[in-house]
């Protein structure tokens, strides 16, 4: 993965070690990213291999070097003990100039295109703020920083886009501190701040005690929204998807749609849970379940597409002929010979350039009545007619609402 640089301190005291992840692509804009109170440890590594994926140069400065070269802590009892001894220890504004060695240093590697942003994490976040203040970075992003709400009199001097992320039960940032970030910098319109309800400290850190995967989910996706917006890299995730579509239905090669998507990527159908998680699963899936048991006559019509700085939100119509077993959406019913016309939402994430995970929903219960294996009597459900409406909005509405006709003639008062 990653290899270890120098970086020469600007105050001329020596020289320390950075860990440097390189993309795929060999090259792309740069982020520098600030450690937690561990150190340049594996979590830390990851941090920065996982953002190189994303299509970033990333280049992790080791800043306690000053008292101790390659500290690299864990999380149990005695190695936080250690963790906030160097936390107590440390010169702050001589690691904001560190980091502004690290920012040149990447910024001069033929990797790096010459953008830089920041990121980092629990000390790394108000590092992260303090670097957007004092150093020439584009963008700067921070998770649940502690004492940003000491340094806001430095906001003036931001002139590149601030993201912040904190906890809601965040000890170390309480209520009052967020509340004093907030009325300083909420209404600036470089500046977003997202508080995260019922989570602590470290909720984005794998392997937390605190982990949150929803929030950390949705704060990554922010926080990569931003960097796309202000340095990119900037990709063609809608040509992406497509290609992987036909590679999938048009010519059924599994191992062209394998290559479309990163190392470990998933699948999942939510209404019937099939899919596969990570590459050897996936491709037994796709090769042997999903790319040759799909009836000749499948089409996906498109109604509707959403394109995000990370993913796409595809609205379809799924139509096909149920002259086979389809193992992915109808696993185990032999064909009936009934034609089917469903409505489907594919949510799909990239990491860079590579699908990462699709999300695919489908109303089960409409493929169900539409093969003759579900009767609708007496249950709120639709079978053609819902594929029907998304294409025609004007059909009647509330059919399947039996007391729909008592509302007639009433306003929305209730008044007649």
């Amino acid at each position: 993965m990653g290899t270890m640089i120098d970086i020469q301190a600007k105050d001329g005291s020596g020289s320390f070690k950075g860990y440097l992840a390189v993309p795929a692509a060999g090259e792309g804009p740069g982020i520098v990213l600030l450690q937690e109170i561990f150190g340049i440890n594996e979590t830390m590594r990851k941090v920065a291999d996982y953002y190189a994926e994303e299509g970033y140069v990333v280049l992790a400065p080791d800043l306690f070097w000053r008292q101790e070269p390659g500290v690299q802590l864990e999380y149990s009892p005695a190695e936080w003990e250690k963790a906030f001894g160097f936390y107590q220890g440390f010169d702050q504004d001589l690691g904001v100039e560190d980091i502004d060695a690290a920012i040149s240093v990447l910024k001069g590697l033929p990797e790096c295109n010459g953008k830089v942003g920041a990121l980092g994490f629990c000390l790394g976040a108000r590092l992260s703020y303090l670097t957007a203040c004092r150093c020439d970075v584009d963008a700067a992003v921070g998770y649940y920083g502690m004492g940003i709400e000491n340094h806001l009199h430095e906001a003036v001097n931001i002139s590149g886009r601030l993201v912040l992320h904190f906890a809601g039960n965040d000890e170390y940032c309480p209520a009052a501190a967020r509340n004093d970030i907030y009325a300083a910098l909420g209404d600036q319109e470089h500046v977003e701040l997202y508080t995260y309800p019922g989570v602590d400290h470290a909720f984005a850190r794998e392997g937390s005690e605190h982990y949150h995967k929803p929030s950390a989910l949705m704060a990554h996706q922010r926080s990569v929204t931003a960097f796309r917006q202000v340095i990119g890299p900037h990709y063609d995730l809608s040509y992406l998807w497509d290609k992987h579509c036909e590679y999938e239905f048009d010519t059924r090669n599994v191992d062209d749609t394998m290559a479309t998507m990163v190392a470990e990527p998933y699948v999942n159908h939510i209404p019937n849970m099939t899919g596969g998680v990570g590459y050897k699963n996936l491709y037994r899936f796709y090769k042997n379940h999903f790319v040759d048991v799909n009836p000749a006559d499948t089409a996906l019509i498109p109604i509707s597409r959403t394109i995000g700085a990370t993913q796409i939100v595809d609205e379809l119509l799924f139509t096909f002929t149920h002259d086979r077993v389809i193992d992915w959406m109808l696993p185990g019913i032999e064909p009936t010979g009934k034609y089917v016309e469903v409505p489907l939402v594919a949510v799909v994430k990239f990491r860079g350039d590579k699908l990462y995970h699709e999300h695919i929903y489908w109303d089960q219960a409409s493929v169900l009545v539409q093969i003759g294996k579900l009767d609708p009597h007496g249950l709120p459900v639709a079978g053609q007619e819902s594929a029907a409406k998304l294409l025609d909005e004007t059909l009647p509405s509330n059919t399947l609402m039996p007391n729909w006709p008592d509302s007639e003639g009433l306003d929305q008062g209730g008044a007649q």
